[in-house]
């Protein structure tokens, strides 16, 4: 392997045995503290519960953090076993504060699509932030046993895991950024053991919010909720009815907002991540009353303010008319009816007619609403078909990631420091190029001209190449197609600073903002990129001397086979 003494900007100092000693209790982040508190001050409300399953008594109380207000204060033993036992071996070897990099990256962008959009960082952040073993975690590891029965860990080893100090460098692309295929969506540095034992929570918190809010970003995109001139269609998140369990509906909310979405019928999320909610009446309501004209009466008497009206319970256009009258007597009373929503049938045809229906009883500013396993393929079609509807409640489909339901995040080892604290290279070899890992501790350049991007370049701050001079990138899969940039190209990082020795650096975003930077990255992407049936593959390369440099090392290690 390749060794280096270039200084670098991140992880200067080796890391050094952890004495013994109680670990200080971690500040929680400002931003936590904003959204549960309502302000950045540490408080401590009594939000404590308890859970009895057959003779077991469990208590917990909430940490002040987005993810423990859900589930537990200690969320450790989120992970997969062999985190573990790789850390116990690292730590019976003299390898736990040996100095590694990391990178977690996606080896192709979902749903067939050309781009792919970062999502899911804060929660992450949250993750890091308030990470600890505590006694809890630590009695429940101590009755794991091996083949022979005997105890998996020492007893040394989890007091090791109860004062164990963080101590990572972390860097990430902050959420919203459009991403490709290989790029580092997360880098991390620091002692192995420690790298090491984060592996799985990050791909759990990455993998499925980036998913969704490349989903999420599809379908505003088919409705136009990023078209220039914008229009007025909005998309509404409707799938925690059909999303994989309590987190699996939160995550997909949160991420599906990033996305684009203006709203969610998830009101946990609602709290949790002050997303605007949505919600009126179901099928269900209007089967109770003994006409559809008394339901939406009786609905609007008791919501006046608060009322779109679902049409297709009986027969849909009926159902229009009916809404009308009922809005007429609304509007009598100082409130105006909102819309109309359908949820079945030709929703092209229907919408057509509805808004002729509502246009002629007084009622041009109602929408439309439409919901019934919507998608962006879906949505296009129905526009390219005239649909009048300006409100699309898309739910299974987005919320499960319907056509493709996993990400495929990686996670891998770049580099790490040998004995005298030189850099040695790592690389990962496979029969499938495509899984072939990139050495080194990799940073992202992306290059733009005339508002839009041009192409992103994986470089190694090992090597010798620096921002302003001029780039040459070499497509992996195949080394004949290259791209040059001047050295006074406009550029930029993407991987920022997130943590530093274990401490929080960065300050996220709100998700409107991050919103706003979904729809600019949206903007400057390459408008054949965008495309949903056979997009143009935009450009990502290695920096030459990266290049060169795995090109060596892949023909060394099979040599030696």
């Amino acid at each position: 392997m390749t060794s280096a003494n270039t200084q670098v900007r991140i992880c200067e100092a080796g890391a050094t045995q952890r004495p013994e000693t109680p670990k200080p209790a971690r500040k929680p982040s400002a931003d936590s503290l904003r959204l549960t508190c309502g302000a950045a001050q540490h408080c401590e409300p009594d939000l404590g519960y308890s859970v009895v399953l057959g003779t077991a008594f469990f208590e917990a109380e909430f940490a002040m953090n987005r993810l423990a207000d859900v589930y537990r204060p200690s969320l450790s033993l989120l992970n997969d076993l062999y985190q573990l036992t790789m850390a116990y071996g690292y730590w019976k070897n003299g390898l736990a504060d040996r100095t590694a990099v990391f990178h977690l990256f996606f080896r192709s962008n979902p749903f067939d699509g050309g781009y792919t959009i970062a999502c899911g960082l804060q929660t992450a952040i949250d993750y890091l932030a308030n990470l600890q073993f505590n006694d809890d975690d630590l009695r429940y590891l101590e009755t794991l046993t091996g083949a022979d029965s005997q105890p998996l860990f020492e007893n040394a080893f989890l007091d090791y895991l109860g004062n164990l100090s963080f101590e990572w460098d972390i860097d990430a692309i902050p959420e919203g950024t459009t991403v490709y295929p290989h790029e580092p969506l997360v880098r991390v540095c620091g002692p192995m053991l420690q790298c090491q034992l984060i592996e799985t929570p990050l791909l759990n918190l990455i993998n499925f919010q980036t998913l969704v809010a490349t989903k999420s970003a599809r379908v505003c995109s088919a409705a136009g909720v990023f078209s220039q001139p914008p229009t007025k269609d909005r998309v509404i998140e409707f799938g925690l009815r059909r999303a994989q369990g309590i987190d699996g509906g939160l995550s997909a909310s949160r991420a599906s907002y990033v996305g684009g979405c203006a709203g969610t019928s998830n009101v946990l999320a609602g709290n949790v991540f002050e997303i605007p909610i949505v919600g009126t009446h179901a099928h269900s309501w209007v089967m109770t009353f003994d006409s559809e004209q008394e339901a939406f009466q009786r609905y609007a008497d008791a919501m006046p303010n608060n009322c779109v009206f679902l049409v297709d319970t009986y027969d849909t256009l009926e159902g229009v008319r009916r809404a009308v009258e009922v809005g007429k007597r609304l509007r009598e009373s100082g409130h105006e009816m909102l819309g109309i929503r359908l949820d079945s049938g030709d929703l092209a045809w229907l919408s057509i007619e509805a808004r002729k229906i509502l246009d002629a009883g007084g009622f041009p500013d109602a929408s439309i609403v439409a919901s019934n396993d919507l998608d962006e393929r879906l949505i296009t079609s129905l526009k390219l078909q005239g649909a009048r509807i300006d409100t699309w409640g898309v739910g299974t489909k987005l919320a499960t990631a319907y056509d493709q339901p996993a990400l495929g995040g990686v996670y891998k080892l770049g580099a790490i420091r040998d004995d005298d604290g030189n850099w040695q290279h790592r690389i990962k070899l496979s029969e499938q190029t495509v899984k072939v890992s990139n050495p080194g501790i990799l940073q992202v350049r992306r290059f733009e001209s005339d508002g839009e991007h041009r192409g992103d370049m994986i470089y190694d701050e090992l090597l010798d190449w620096r921002t302003g001079d001029e780039a040459t990138m070499i497509d992996p899969a195949d080394a004949y197609r290259q791209k040059r940039f001047p050295a006074d190209v406009t550029s930029r990082d993407l991987l920022t600073p997130v943590l530093r020795g274990g401490e929080v650096v960065y300050a996220s975003p709100p998700l409107a903002e991050m919103q706003h930077v979904v729809h600019a990255e949206l903007q400057a992407t390459p408008s054949a990129v965008k495309r949903f049936d056979n997009p143009h593959e935009y450009p990502v390369g290695l920096e030459q001397g990266l290049h060169e440099l795995k090109s060596q090392m892949i023909r060394d290690a099979r040599a030696r086979k």
